[in-house]
């Protein structure tokens, strides 16, 4: 009875379309300054780290925002809006008020705010 031969062929690598870990890491690093960079802008106005600060004692309506900083509605909002599209507060709408609240994001920036402060 005859066998049949089996020779197996050699394994290849295969070929990775991903780039390397040493191209990555600038582009990493790169993303990460381009991201903690925009987040300190928004933190750089002096309203907008008081905003910040009084939502780390809690959330707040506009109106309460607007008393305690002594500023009109359209302009808290603006701060608000620029803090919100930067993904540090969140906004919960009750009613016909508006409530704003610290993200994820914006509890760690404040931990770095308050670090700096003291």
């Amino acid at each position: 009875m005859a066998t049949k031969s089996t020779t197996t062929k050699p394994v290849t690598p295969k070929k990775s379309s991903n780039k390397s870990k040493a191209t990555k890491a600038p582009e990493q690093r790169a993303k990460q300054a381009q991201r903690a960079s925009m987040l300190l802008k928004h933190l750089s106005d002096p309203t907008r780290l008081q905003v910040i600060l009084m939502l780390d004692e809690g959330e707040r309506h506009v109106g309460a925002l607007c008393e305690h900083l002594a500023q009109s509605q359209p302009a808290v909002s603006h701060h608000l809006a620029l803090l919100r599209h930067g993904g540090i507060i969140a906004p919960r709408r009750l009613g016909k008020n508006n409530f704003y609240g610290l993200t994820d994001t914006g509890v760690e920036l404040i931990k770095v705010v308050k670090t700096l402060m003291s």
